[in-house]
């Protein structure tokens, strides 16, 4: 009996021993930002995990000289093995300057006599509270509805954003050699100039933002209307390119309504991301080239309704104009840049984008033939391709557009040599490092 006893002891010491030795390790702990400026406007971020016995507690204290602050505290249940959180420092009277961040984590283990396993990391941070200021070099942001500008301005201090807010659309600024920013922004065809309202924002690092408004004068413009009549031959033509893209269309006239709308929509989606594949500097020269010897077919921002038999079915707007000279005419590309997409593109067909820097492109749809590869680099007047009828498209002709960080803008502009220069040129010279 005493060496049953025995061996029931050391048992049971062995299975308490495996149970008390369990977890020894402490939780982990990460926290976002961890090194950067912080401010009350921006929470900060943590991840806690402890995969062997739960998450037990977490304290957050701030200490800044002789005081110290909490900050956020919680407590959670043993089955808990995983917690991201969020916390802001707006409790805490912080000044601005260095301080401390202090958070401790424990666990659910029975390890260090039932205090369970401590983790405890200090960041020192930059608590931060002033807003970036802003001032704008350039002077007389002149636009025309559906047309474009650019403002050039200096910031106090590094920004994660910057740019040019019009209504919820956002124009991203670009720090240029100078130390200067510079900016393209728009007023959209379908805001009236007395709508129109452009805020210069910036937002450091810590999550501090100033917005300002800036001199401008908007000159409003009418633009052209069309009728457009479908007819079964067209709608028929239509069907090989693009049932695949809506196999549930019942005929030939459903099929082109979610072409001509939804389709339409997946597009101009697309041509905000191809926006944010741009250079920080401009990649083009001079004055953009029109294709030569073209007729001048749909103008851009026209209005145009569509009816099958005698009843308007669908309107949308048409962001581009339409050049025809010859069938399967070779398409310079209008200046220097590199090509972000050469495929097809819904509506578009077969279609190439070329960065110009500076969230501005140049659009190339309906092409029949494609002759660069996406990551080219191409010089101003170079054959892209040759004019066709893919996609959206009724007959041979090239559907060029400009486009600023993704919104669509008069292509015109662009090829006057004076509105270039007054508008452009002379204002990116104040980029120009010296």
């Amino acid at each position: 009996m005493k060496k049953i006893g025995i061996l029931l002891l050391l048992g049971a010491l062995i299975v308490g021993g495996v149970f008390y030795f369990r977890d020894t390790e402490e939780p982990r702990l990460t926290l976002s930002p961890g090194t950067e400026a912080v401010s009350a406007k921006r929470p900060l971020r943590l991840q806690l995990e402890d995969p062997g016995s739960g998450l037990n507690s977490i304290k957050v204290v701030a200490v800044q000289g002789e005081k110290a602050f909490p900050v956020f505290s919680e407590t959670f249940g043993s089955e808990t093995l995983f917690r991201e959180t969020e916390f802001g420092l707006q409790d805490a009277p912080l000044k601005d300057g260095p301080f401390e961040l202090r958070v401790t984590a424990t666990d659910h283990s029975i390890y260090h006599f039932g205090a369970g396993n401590t983790a405890e990391e200090t960041y020192i941070l930059q608590f931060d509270s002033r807003a970036p200021i802003l001032s704008v070099v350039s002077s007389a942001h002149n636009l025309n509805q559906g047309g474009s500008a650019l403002i050039v301005y200096t910031i106090s201090e590094e920004v994660d954003r910057t740019g040019v807010m019009v209504g919820d659309f956002f124009f991203p600024g670009y720090l240029q050699e100078s130390g200067n920013y510079a900016c393209f922004f728009a007023l959209p065809y379908h805001m009236s100039p007395k709508q129109f309202a452009p805020e210069l924002i910036a937002e450091d690092r810590a999550g501090n933002q100033r917005r300002t408004d800036f001199y401008h004068h908007a000159n409003p413009r009418n633009f052209p209307s069309g009728k457009i009549n479908l007819d079964e031959r067209f709608l028929k033509m239509l069907q090989p390119r693009f049932e695949a893209f809506f196999p549930e269309a019942a005929t030939p006239l459903e099929l082109f309504l979610k072409v001509n709308g939804e389709l339409r929509k997946e597009n101009v989606r697309a041509l905000r991301d191809f926006g944010k594949q741009t250079a920080s500097g401009p990649l083009w020269q001079g004055v953009f080239l029109r294709q030569p010897n073209a007729a001048h077919l749909g103008g851009f921002a026209a209005a145009r309704s569509y009816f099958y038999e005698g009843k308007k079915v669908d309107e949308q707007t048409h962001m581009g104009v339409d050049l025809a000279s010859i069938a399967l005419a070779p398409i310079p590309a209008a200046n220097a840049g590199k090509v972000v997409h050469a495929d097809d593109l819904g509506i578009y067909g077969k279609c190439v984008i070329i960065d110009h820097g500076m969230g501005l492109q140049s659009l190339y749809g309906h092409l029949s033939r494609i002759d660069v590869e996406k990551g080219e680099t191409v010089a101003k007047g170079q054959t892209i391709g040759n004019s066709g009828a893919t996609g959206l498209a009724g007959g041979d002709h090239l559907h060029f557009e400009i486009i600023l960080s993704g919104l669509s803008v008069n292509p015109v502009e662009w090829w006057d040599p004076a509105w270039l220069k007054n508008n452009v040129g002379d204002k990116l010279s104040l980029s120009v490092a010296k």
